[in-house]
């Protein structure tokens, strides 16, 4: 077993079995770590804080761009450059602007076929004279694609080529030679990010939107709406308010729900009918029962949702008011669904 000299703090069991021969940090030494990391963010903090006070009119030219382009949005970058590229590119996608990212290279080797006449470029480069990426922009321009540009040289041979430049210069890099790209893609990073909530809210992107960009995984789950899970149709158990008590009863007992919704004259929500309620009435009226009308008998105000909801809103419902079934219906209080707890668990809600 590992000593431990005076002042020094354990990096757990996985750091004491590697098989490098690694010292316990010293208390000095792991303070200055944690300094070191404290610098690192905030400089990539303040670079990022720099960069908002930059935004001008190119921003808005490059959302303006966006908005009109009526095919993909194409990112290109390479290096840290090309990594920060197809993480906009994504995020654009799964925000609803139609995006995705092509390596520069690959572009120049058969790939320029992945473009069309409607789209856009955005270009990332850090310093504007990146030789893979020049080698592309007489390519793109002959397309007559627009080009917008996210770099750090206004100067550059690619913000000439570029109908928007957004300036992403950082003051310094995080890393203490100053060379390795930190703080400046950190800012590259946050801008893509900008563009694409700006372009998401000026587009009226919603939850649901999100939703069917996001189908899998637990994301997808959580942005499930009432439509997407509730039952319709013959499925629906409704009987009219005038409805007598033994049918009230047969209605329930066919659709194996434990309740029944109850209907005025023209099809609107009244209440609803519950296996207690039908029980509760046979200890009121007791053989008077059977010439009780589902009004008679009926609770009311139950528990309703419109349709675009999200299914968590519906779940939440039930878990508040310890019940099993929610009512859904249209901007007219017509009944046009209901969702079973059953329901929820089976879409993976729950």
């Amino acid at each position: 077993m590992t000593s431990k000299t005076p002042n020094s703090i354990s990096i757990g069991h996985e750091a004491l079995n590697t098989p490098f021969n690694v010292d316990p940090i010293s208390l000095g030494e792991f303070n200055l770590l944690i300094e070191q990391a404290k610098s690192v963010l905030t400089i990539e903090a303040q670079a990022i804080l720099d960069i908002a006070q930059k935004l001008d009119d190119n921003f808005h030219k490059s959302i303006d761009l966006i908005i009109k382009c009526k095919g993909k949005v194409v990112v290109t970058g390479i290096g840290k450059s090309g990594h920060i590229a197809n993480k906009i590119a994504a995020t654009f996608a799964s925000t609803g602007t139609p995006a995705f990212f092509v390596h520069p290279a690959e572009l120049r080797h058969g790939d320029f076929g992945m473009l069309a006449k409607d789209d856009i470029v955005i270009v990332l480069s850090g310093s504007g004279e990146t030789q893979e990426i020049k080698l592309v922009l007489d390519p793109i321009k002959r397309l007559g694609l627009p080009i917008i540009a996210l770099t750090g040289n206004k100067n550059s041979t690619l913000a000439k080529y570029s109908q928007a430049v957004i300036d992403v210069a950082v003051a310094k890099e995080a890393c203490p030679l100053n060379l390795a790209p930190t703080a400046s893609t950190t800012a590259t990073l946050a801008i893509g990010d900008a563009l694409a909530i700006v372009l998401m809210t000026k587009k009226g992107f919603k939850a649901e939107d999100f939703a069917a960009s996001h189908p899998g995984g637990n994301l997808g789950r959580q942005l499930i709406t009432v439509a997407d899970v509730m039952r319709s149709g013959i499925n629906l158990p409704i009987v009219l308010e005038n409805t007598e008590y033994a049918n009230v009863l047969n209605e329930i007992t066919a659709k194996k729900t434990g309740f029944t919704m109850v209907l005025d004259q023209t099809g609107c929500l009244l209440g609803v009918v519950t296996d207690g309620d039908l029980r509760r009435a046979q200890v009121r009226y007791g053989k008077d029962v059977f010439v009780k009308s589902a009004k008679d008998i009926m609770t009311g105000n139950p528990k309703i949702i419109s349709q675009d909801s999200l299914a968590v809103e519906a779940l939440k419902i039930m878990e508040d008011y310890a019940i099993s079934d929610v009512l859904i219906v249209d901007n007219t209080n017509k009944p046009i669904g209901l969702i079973h707890l059953k329901d929820l668990l089976k879409a993976g809600i729950v």
